[in-house]
Order: structure tokens, then C-alpha cells, then sequence
């Protein structure tokens, strides 16, 4: 596959075209022409593309450019000019070209129809973002939670009874989980499944209007059935939390008795979803509508389970559904990506002021704009070599070859530490990325505010950000806790009470880098100390122990002290825990993208090798007061870090073109007029014409010039008057 396929958009596309007054806008629909590729303006030495773009693509890159080679049909694009009705609509078909392309199956038992591969399945999903953000939700919706909520929740007859149909659209569902009152709360919800032993059946209430199941997929309009998330009460016992098969419409896309729905209509973006809510007043479903892996009930009501624990049974329940922040991970991932293709290109094609010479100067020629684009890419290689990591791990759990409850533990801390990053990196990239685009980077067109739209919901749904955090921290604490179980008291209140870096260096090892960055007495070895991927390490492991080793000790009281107490306790430290676990994060993006640098050989190790220093000393920078505070870096060292990293982007800025060349991306992924080499063209008909102007004899003098020869000849005048 040629990395550097390079194409642009039609006649109709370009501002070439004429256009009159009523006319609609331009379509992102249609065939694509071929255009020169952005060309490489220094000559640079080759790295080797190819094996870096092999190391991104991952264990299912086979997988992966199946999707990106079926989703170059522009029927799966997504309509920019279109109604959010209209955008349902395509959507909709949209779906219906995947379950015809077999991209819809991979996940599920072999015994109807399914790969049973779960990583690949989750591998091909994530490169549907490129194609219309919307197609990918409304994918995960059917197939990632509805669907899977059947698959990993229900038995083996349930998944005969109803994955053919789902997996053939022939039955759309929706995943109802979050209510209006209770979103990331699930434990808190307040629909009820109340089973009737005389009839045999359950009975799904929503008691008031705070449990109305809100902003769910396919409910608005396309669902005939849900898995609705409720209350299991029998025997006058409420068992917590458990998921029921409950159909909600009939062919004719009715309600059925007792189910109400209303339409959550424009959002601010993903609007080809037809994301609504549900309501349900004593509807009835049979016994076996109870997706009961984790819980049953007998035909006299009594209740059984695998798990005693009913917290535990909870949290393994949501366990089963990790698979869609490890999938919102990886999409975030890709949609940085392809904003990063896009300005980077252009930056190497749009010119602006004068460089000195004939030609004016290309964006990525100034210190400040590397300085907003290049730590982000940057940022985004380590966060694509992460998700690999997650994206393994979670297919050892879910193929069943690695299923162990340590293991499912680590898989859900993983995806919670990972997606809040991702999502708001991406987020992060789009802006940025828009602004260093200018005024071209506003049209929709060129697909920044487009992405964004879509994107912004990513840092909320499948587990708001900062609750996923929390979910980290608490883990932390909770191996902190461990670590020291051993030690008596007094030894332990000693160690945590003591300076940061007595407290971190001396068990870590800290205590000679931290020797090194305090003694060290010229810059330049100041700077190089830095590239010590030790150091590095070290620097940004101890900032992870520091905060939640202080955290800890301050909440050990909280043991003894009444709930309502030990609560306000624990939210003053939430922050400090919240800064814990995105730092823990960061460390696992660092320690991933380090591994598979150690691949790679040559120039391309040097400059892979330079990518991530940039990564985790720009980490190191944004925490510099910190790291100062504690001691761990001298004013001296944080005088010359930012230096250089400005010598870093020098280094890093020839070889960004490859980098995101890297990425695999053709036009027909990016679509964005900016990215097809147009603007190169733009900028050589310019050059040409100023070139003809000049060697002609029409070309008019510039004021400055005239001023300034009418100043040489009264100099010359007045010096033959004073002869």
C-alpha cells in the first residue's frame, strides 16, 4: 500500500469553480482526482516509513486497512450539508454496506456466525472515525453494546435466540443503561425488573421521571429492542444491577403497551444517531429475557448466583463492557491522527510573510508553529503505541485465554486510565490543528470542526473522563495500600511524612538522578542528563507515587470515621488523586512508546528515539513548578528544558512529513481540501505570477522603492550644489 497516496477533491470542490449566488454547497461526496503529494522541502534522508507505519497498524493491521480500503467508498462518507434527519437516515444504510461487507461478525461465538476475535473486531470498528464519526457510534450502539450486552451477559441460548438478527440488522436495539438522574451512578438506577412468579415474568418499571433511560442510540427511532439495565427485585430482595432483553417497538416501528419514547433531536454532533429516551410502565417480559451469565431466578423466584459478593457481581457485570472505552481509545487515537495529517501537510505548503528570498515563508518554518503541532504528534504516537497495549490485553481476556479476575481487574483500570486521555487529546489536536490552519481550517470542508463536533461527546459517554480517573486512583491506592501491609504504623507514617524527595528517590532510585540534575553544572550537560530515558522514567514515576502516597496519608483516618465524614475526607483529596492517575497514564504512554522504539534500528530509531524524549520532557514541563518544588529538578535544569525542546522540534521537524505518512492515511480518508496538495498549487500559480510580473515591464514600483531613489537623487542634487 503506497503511504503517500495523495489526491484532491473534484472540479466542483475546488475554489476554482464558479459558483453563483443560490448555488448549494460544495458536495465532500464523489470521486476524488489525483494531485502531486506534498513534497518533502528539505530532501531528507529516508526513515523507514513503512516499519514505523507496521508498528502503528498493530497485531490486526490486516484488519485494519480491510476497513480503511472499505470505507474509501464514498457512501460511507459522511454529508456534511445534510439534515440531522437526513443524516439518520444514511446512517442507517450506511450500517447496512457493513453488515454486507462481513464487518460486523467478528466478535461472536463461531456457533452463529461469528470469528470470535474480539481484538480484531474492535481493531477494524476504530478506523471507521475516518470515515463519518456517526457510522462508528451507531456501529458501537448495535453491535458493541447491544449486541455484546447479549453476548457476554446472556447464555448460549440467548445468543442463538437473537445475535443472527442482530448481527443482520434485522433487529436495531439500543443499549439502555444511563438515566437522566443517575448517568456514570449505574449502581444508583432507579428502572425495576420485578419478577412475578405467578405469571412468570418480569416486570420493567420506570418509577419516575429521573429513571427515564436518556441519550440512548437507536431509541429514538430505529430500535425494536433494548437491553434495559434494571433494579432485579424478587422475593421482596433487590439483587442490584442486571441487563434484560425488553423489545420496544413493533414492525411498523410502533411502541409497544407501555413503552414511551421521545427524541433527543440535535445534538452537537454525532447527529446521524437517533439518540432518545425510553421510559417503560409494568411492561412484561418472559423469565428468559433475563440475561442471567452473572444472576438467575428460578420459576418460584428464588435467586442464584455465581457471585456472592453483589458488589463484586456489579462491577463484574460492567466489566463485560469495557470493550467500549477500549474501542473509544483507539478512535480517538485515529481521529488525532488524521487531524495532524492534515495541518501538518498544509503547513509545509501554505506560506506567509517574507523569508528574506523570492519565496515567502511555509508555516512549519517558525519555532512557534512546530512548537503547537510537533509535541502533539508527539503525544498522539505514544498514546497509538498505548492502545496496542490495551487492545492486546483486552483480547487475551475476552478470547478467554487469558480470563482471570487479575486479569479483567488490570484490563478495566487500563481502558480507564487511557480513554480520558485520548479523548481529550484529540479534542486538544482538532483545536489546535483548526487554529494553525487558519481561516481554512474553519470551513467544514477541511474537517477539523467537523471531527470536533463528533468528537466532543467522546470525553463523556462509555464513562466521564474524570469518574474514569477516579476509578484509577482508587486503584492506585488500593496497590499502595498493599505495598506497604507489611509495615507497622509508625514505620509507615514516617515514610510518607518525610520530604518528596527523601520520600520517592530513596526507594526508587530517584536519588542519583536527582543528584545528577542538582550537580550538574552546564546546560549542555544539563540537557543531555535529560535524554536519559532513566531519568525520564523515574522523573515521571515518582510524580505518580508522590501524589498518591500523600494522598494516602492523608485519608488514613478516614477508616474510623463515620461515611459522611470519611466521604468529605476523600473529596479533598480529589484532585490530587485525579493529577495521580492521568500521570499514571502519561507513564504507561511513555513506557509503551519506549518498547516499540526499541524495535526500530537506524535513523529511524534515532528519530523515533527523539519523538519520545520530546513526549516526556513536554510531560516533565507542564509539571515543572512541581518537579522544582519537591526538589526533583534544579531551577538550572528548568531553565535550559525548554531550550531544549526547542532543539528537539529542530531535530524531529525535517522527518514530520514522514511521521505522519506513517499514519497510512490516503485522501479519500482525510478529505479535506487543505490535505490533497492543492494549496501547493495555489502557492506556485502565485509564485509564478509575481515571477512574470517582475521580468516585465507593467510591474509597478513599490512606494518604499520610489521613496527612497527620490531620496537618492535629491542626495545626489544637493552634493552637486555644495560642489
Amino acid at each position: 500500500m503506497p503511504l503517500n497516496d495523495n489526491v484532491a477533491p473534484t472540479a466542483q470542490e475546488t475554489e476554482s469553480a464558479p459558483r453563483h449566488k443560490g448555488s448549494p454547497e460544495p458536495s465532500s461526496q464523489g470521486p476524488v482526482e489525483e494531485i502531486s503529494p506534498v513534497q518533502d522541502p528539505h530532501g531528507t534522508e529516508r526513515i523507514d516509513v513503512e516499519a514505523i507505519h507496521d508498528e502503528l497498524m498493530g497485531k490486526w493491521q490486516e484488519i485494519r486497512q480491510t476497513t480503511r480500503d472499505m470505507i474509501e467508498d464514498p457512501a460511507l462518507h459522511k454529508d456534511e450539508t445534510a439534515s440531522y434527519q437526513d443524516q439518520r437516515k444514511r446512517v442507517l444504510e450506511q450500517l447496512k454496506i457493513l453488515v454486507d461487507q462481513g464487518a460486523v461478525h467478528r466478535a461472536y461465538p463461531e456457533y452463529v456466525g461469528g470469528q470470535e476475535n474480539p481484538g480484531g473486531n474492535i481493531a477494524g470498528f476504530e478506523e471507521l472515525v475516518a470515515a463519518d464519526p456517526s457510522l462508528q457510534i451507531k456501529a458501537g450502539v448495535q453491535w458493541g453494546l447491544f449486541g455484546a450486552a447479549v453476548h457476554q451477559l446472556g447464555s448460549e441460548e440467548h445468543h442463538r435466540a437473537w445475535l443472527p438478527d442482530i448481527m443482520s440488522l434485522k433487529t436495531p436495539g439500543a443499549f439502555a443503561m444511563t438515566e437522566i438522574g443517575h448517568g456514570s451512578d449505574v449502581a444508583s438506577v432507579g428502572t425495576t425488573a420485578t419478577f412475578d412468579p405467578d405469571t412468570d415474568e418480569f416486570v420493567i418499571h420506570t418509577p419516575f421521571k429521573a429513571a427515564w433511560k436518556d441519550y440512548l442510540g437507536n431509541a429514538a427511532q430505529d430500535g425494536v429492542a433494548a437491553v434495559v439495565f434494571a433494579q432485579l427485585i424478587t422475593r421482596g430482595v433487590n439483587h442490584g444491577v442486571h441487563a434484560f432483553y425488553v423489545p420496544i417497538r413493533d414492525e411498523e416501528g410502533y411502541n409497544l403497551p407501555g413503552v414511551s419514547s421521545e427524541d433527543d433531536g440535535r445534538k452537537g454532533g454525532l447527529n446521524g444517531i437517533d439518540n432518545g429516551r425510553l421510559a417503560f410502565d409494568h411492561v412484561r417480559i418472559p423469565r428468559f429475557n433475563l440475561l442471567n451469565r452473572y444472576g438467575q431466578v428460578s420459576e418460584d423466584g428464588t435467586y442464584t448466583s455465581p457471585i456472592d459478593s453483589p458488589g463484586r457481581r456489579f462491577f463484574t457485570t460492567l466489566g463485560t463492557l469495557v470493550q467500549g472505552r477500549v474501542s473509544l481509545d483507539g478512535s480517538s487515537v485515529n481521529a488525532a491522527k488524521i487531524g495532524l495529517s492534515i495541518a501538518i501537510r498544509y503547513a509545509y505548503e501554505r506560506r506567509q510573510f517574507s523569508s528574506g528570498g523570492d519565496s515567502e515563508a511555509t508555516l512549519m518554518s517558525y519555532q512557534l508553529h512546530r512548537r503547537r503541532l510537533l509535541p502533539l504528534l508527539a503525544r498522539t504516537y505514544a498514546q497509538a503505541f498505548a492502545h496496542h497495549d490495551l487492545l492486546e490485553t483486552f483480547d487475551g481476556v475476552f478470547s478467554g485465554r487469558e480470563d482471570t479476575p487479575e486479569n479483567r481487574a488490570e484490563l478495566e483500570t487500563l481502558a480507564a486510565a487511557l480513554k480520558p486521555m485520548s479523548t481529550w487529546n484529540a479534542l486538544e489536536t482538532l483545536q489546535v490543528c483548526r487554529e494553525a490552519c487558519g481561516g481554512s481550517g474553519y470551513l467544514t470542508k477541511n474537517r477539523f470542526t467537523s471531527l470536533y463536533q463528533d468528537l466532543d461527546v467522546y470525553a463523556t459517554f462509555e464513562g466521564d473522563n474524570h469518574i474514569l480517573l477516579q476509578l484509577v486512583a482508587k486503584r492506585l491506592l488500593g496497590d499502595y495500600s498493599k505495598e506497604f501491609a507489611g509495615l507497622d504504623f509508625g514505620t509507615i507514617t514516617k515514610y510518607v511524612s518525610s520530604r518528596a524527595e527523601d520520600l520517592a528517590v530513596n526507594r526508587t532510585g530517584l536519588r542519583r538522578a536527582a543528584q545528577i540534575i542538582q550537580d550538574t553544572g552546564g546546560s549542555k550537560k544539563s540537557a543531555q542528563a535529560l535524554k536519559d530515558p532513566k531519568i525520564q522514567r523515574d522523573l515521571l514515576g515518582d510524580r505518580v507515587h508522590t501524589l498518591i502516597s500523600e494522598a494516602a496519608d492523608a485519608l488514613r483516618p478516614a477508616r474510623k470515621m463515620r461515611p459522611e465524614v470519611a466521604t468529605k475526607l476523600f473529596n479533598s483529596q480529589q484532585v490530587k488523586l485525579i493529577d495521580a492517575a492521568r500521570s499514571h497514564a502519561e507513564l504507561l504512554q511513555w513506557e509503551a512508546m519506549t518498547e516499540a522504539v526499541g524495535t526500530m534500528e537506524g535513523k529511524t530509531a534515532e528519530v523515533m528515539t527523539s519523538l519520545r524524549d520530546l513526549f516526556g520532557l513536554t510531560l516533565i514541563e507542564q509539571n515543572l513548578g512541581w518537579y522544582i518544588s519537591y526538589g526533583l529538578v534544579s531551577t538550572q535544569r528548568g531553565r535550559v528544558l525548554g531550550e531544549y525542546i526547542n532543539r528537539l522540534l529542530d531535530k524531529i521537524e525535517p522527518y514530520s512529513l514522514q511521521l505522519v505518512e506513517a499514519f497510512g492515511y490516503k485522501q479519500a480518508h482525510l478529505r479535506a481540501e487543505i490535505s490533497s496538495g492543492i494549496e501547493a498549487v495555489r502557492q506556485a500559480d502565485a509564485e509564478e505570477y509575481y515571477r512574470k510580473l517582475r521580468a516585465s515591464s507593467d510591474a509597478p514600483i513599490d512606494e518604499k522603492t520610489l521613496k527612497k531613489m527620490n531620496r537618492g537623487k535629491s542626495n545626489k542634487g544637493s552634493a552637486r550644489k555644495k560642489r
